[in-house]
């Protein structure tokens, strides 16, 4: 049986991201998104006529996976929602962007300054194969108690380890250890624990 363009994504295989599933798993996305980023801190926990109408319950919705206490500042951004991943006391502050084409595993207790971004997806460097539309995703682990500063880049397939400082306007390329500072582009360790 042939792989539908979604298992291709989650497997990081060449898709197509114009896939008609696809498509349509990311409207229902940016339609949540669109309810959470117009949210007020005051918004009640309630449903209005069947739609999640609080920030903490549309994030229940819109990700695969949220833990308590999570507080996440809007405008938030993301794919898909349903391949985020999120632990206890997860803090992002405003302008985050997760594009979540593959899994993104956020430990507990993670905290994000304005504008991380959290890149799975990427794209071919052969012109011919990035020309016919096939795009390409890798998961992300990001452990328990890092702290990410702000405008940090966090690329395709890259695993932080936990109690691990990542430095503002750093752009992970490659996996950070657990325990360490780690600055700069590429990013790397500049101090253990």
């Amino acid at each position: 049986m042939e792989k539908t363009e979604k298992q291709k994504m989650l497997a990081g295989e060449l898709y197509l991201g114009f896939d008609a599933e696809l498509v349509a798993e990311r409207n229902i996305a940016l339609r949540l998104l669109r309810m959470y980023n117009s949210t007020t801190e005051e918004q009640q926990e309630e449903r209005w006529h069947g739609v999640p109408a609080s920030r903490s319950q549309i994030l229940q919705e819109l990700f695969g996976q949220v833990g308590q206490n999570v507080t996440i500042l809007p405008p938030l951004h993301c794919d898909y929602g349903k391949n985020i991943y999120a632990g206890d006391g997860l803090y992002m502050n405003y302008g985050c962007v997760i594009l979540d084409c593959n899994t993104v595993h956020i430990g507990d207790n993670v905290l994000c300054a304005p504008y991380v971004q959290i890149y799975t997806a990427y794209h071919p460097t052969d012109p011919e194969t990035r020309l016919s539309g096939k795009e390409l995703a890798a998961p992300i682990k990001i452990g328990n108690n890092v702290w990410i500063g702000g405008g940090a880049i966090i690329c395709p397939g890259v695993t932080i380890g936990d109690n691990t400082t990542i430095g503002a306007g750093s752009v992970v390329v490659k996996d950070i250890p657990a325990n360490v500072v780690a600055v700069g582009n590429p990013c790397r360790v500049i101090r253990k624990l």
